[in-house]
């Protein structure tokens, strides 16, 4: 309970200050107000941040923290209106008053602001579960692989295990008044869900995935000592863990999955076509509207099924589009016979990917990656593959390839999956991102989906010009990758704003990709259980393809791939309407100085 009383407190110390503070503003001229005004929220916003989620400050430079967010009805509303008037000292702020760098920090801290507080604004904290996960397999994550090398995060990590009950009490209490209001996921999503849950149900606490940690204590500790700490920890686990998860898989089973809603599109929830237009607004940093975004996909999905099926002419084959989805899904040279073999061939790509990055960037980043299987845990209902940043400067990041259901996992995707989620792709930017030393904290953890998942899908394409995509089920693989995408802008504003059912959305898939029937499944149900996510990809990777072919065109000659990546890449995750002032500024001093050359 000490946990607990301790994150309240400097929540609710941190709203007095928010309210202090809010008022205050310095002497001086225009200039010299912004700045101070914005340096100050910034700085405040930031610790405030970091101490009121535990679990969040663990991916925002503070690799030591362990403790589970207080959750509490009080702490909650403490937080709603901390970020509401965070976000208001953001909006005071004249961004004409600011140097252009300046006016990049406050345009990503009212981002980060707005979505924190429509957050709470949008009651999504009634929702804290996902299609293929929820709140507990944060928790798992969180503490599985901790590395316990002082006394006090031994301490630390006893308290957490202690506090789980509480903290699935809190978020059960907040699934509760999602029943009672309507705002819950969609029942139909949640099929096979509790297997989430059940997958840490064990019969002898010193199997739990939680008492890994404890095999490795300090060395300062003695060998009496370390047995102590782990007879608390098999306790804690037998009596208040293990129970916890029991408890939490009886309340799905019993209680939430059936009296889920039986509507699908988040419209249909409260406020929910507010919402759902703020997602499109916050995932895609545009201002766009549903049927524009609902129009982008179906110009982009016929463009690209043109291509592919210029692929099926290219291999003569004996059939039309459907024969060959149905070739490439069944015949099984296209597939791994083995989980080893599917990650080997992902690692031999990764690799493949390394040696090529020197002609295409300047700069490359210091931390490493590495290659695993998404957790048994999640894996049946979980996508095809994802990155995993570090926690901390001693780690490696991560790119999980799914290995459950080998039939459904085909191989002429894979160039694709790896250019996305390890390099060019994720591990590349968000490395790089993290260790910019020019750039505040709240900028190197910063994660903007449109400019991030653009990037990925950008990598993807850039994988022709790195010598990938040899064979033409590769490039249609790539080109799938691709459809998905589009097929996103479609089946997401599909079911969310103009009542596609999830068949519908299945089939639209189905009949233009060549993705595993499986993994349009889960698919969909994540752009069900998640809206507005999903269209964040295209519209970033549009605007980047377009940046470049605006600056190959005006620049000419002097146009550098290396020097083109570092522009897009050297400010970090930002909005797509920064991206574009940062590409045109670069194209006019380059021409500029090309002029004064001359």
């Amino acid at each position: 309970m000490i946990v607990i009383r301790s994150v309240s407190a400097a929540v609710l110390i941190g709203l007095l200050s928010v309210l202090v503070l809010s008022a205050c503003w310095p002497n001086g001229g225009q200039q010299a107000k912004a700045e101070h005004a914005l340096s100050e929220l910034i700085a405040q916003s930031w610790q405030y941040r970091i101490q009121a989620s535990p679990m969040s400050a663990v991916y925002m430079g503070q690799p030591e923290t362990i403790g589970l967010d207080d959750l509490s009805e009080l702490t909650v509303t403490a937080q709603q209106l901390s970020y509401k008037l965070f976000l208001e000292r953001a909006e005071a702020i004249n961004a004409a008053d600011l140097a252009d760098e300046r006016q990049v920090d406050l345009a990503i801290l009212r981002y980060q602001l707005a979505d924190l507080y429509h957050y709470y604004k949008f009651k999504r904290h009634f929702v804290p579960i996902m299609a293929e996960s929820g709140f507990h397999n944060d928790v798992i994550r969180h503490l599985q692989h901790r590395r316990l090398t002082t006394e006090k995060l031994v301490d630390d990590y006893l308290n957490a295990l202690n506090d789980i009950p509480r903290y699935f009490d809190e978020q059960v209490g907040w699934l509760e008044k999602g029943l009672q209001s309507g705002i819950t996921q969609p029942q139909v999503v949640l099929t096979g869900f509790e297997h989430s849950i059940s997958a840490y149900r064990v019969d002898d606490p010193a199997d739990h995935v939680l008492f890994q940690p404890m095999l490795q204590l300090p060395t300062s500790m003695s060998g009496q000592q370390q047995e102590a700490v782990r007879k608390q920890a098999l306790i804690a686990i037998e009596q208040l863990v293990m129970p916890a998860f029991d408890d939490l898989y009886q309340f799905f089973v019993d209680r939430y999955i059936p009296n889920a809603r039986a509507t699908l599109g988040v419209s249909y929830t409260d406020n929910g076509q507010a919402f759902y237009a703020n997602r499109v607004r916050h995932f895609t940093t545009r201002d766009m509207t549903v049927d524009e975004v609902h129009q982008l996909g179906l110009n982009e999905v016929d463009r690209i099924r043109t291509e592919m099926q210029s692929v099926i002419e290219q291999v003569e084959f004996d059939g039309d589009f459907a024969d060959f989805l149905q070739f490439l899904r069944s015949d099984p040279q296209f597939y791994a016979t083995t989980p080893e073999a599917l990650l080997k061939q992902a690692s031999y790509i990764a690799k493949r990917a390394d040696a090529q990055l020197p002609k295409f960037f300047h700069h490359l980043p210091r931390t490493p990656y590495g290659v695993a299987p998404v957790p048994a845990s999640i894996a049946p209902k979980y996508t095809t593959g994802r990155y995993v940043p570090p926690r901390s400067d001693t780690d490696s990041g991560t790119y999980w390839v799914n290995t459950h259901g080998l039939s459904k996992r085909p191989l002429y995707v894979l160039e694709a999956l790896t250019l996305h989620e390890a390099v060019p792709g994720h591990h590349l930017q968000i490395a790089l991102n993290n260790e910019m030393t020019h750039l505040p904290p709240f900028r190197n953890y910063s994660y903007i989906s449109a400019f991030g998942e653009g990037w990925g899908l950008y990598a993807e394409w850039l994988g022709l010009e790195m010598g990938f995509y040899q064979t033409p089920y590769d490039n249609f693989g790539r080109l799938s990758y691709e459809m998905w995408r589009a097929l996103r802008l479609v089946v997401d504003t599909g079911i969310h704003a103009k009542g596609w059912s999830r068949q519908q959305a299945i089939d639209f898939m189905a009949q233009n990709s060549a993705l595993s029937l499986h993994n349009i499944t889960t698919e969909v149900d994540r752009y069900i259980s998640w809206p507005g996510q999903a269209l964040s990809y295209k519209v970033g990777e549009i605007t980047i393809r377009q940046l470049r072919q605006k600056a190959e065109h005006q620049l000419g000659a002097a146009f550098d791939i290396r020097e083109f990546h570092h522009q897009i890449l050297r400010h970090g995750s930002v909005p797509l309407s920064v991206l574009e002032n940062q590409i045109n500024r670069y194209i006019e001093t380059t021409l500029a100085a090309r002029e004064s050359i001359q």
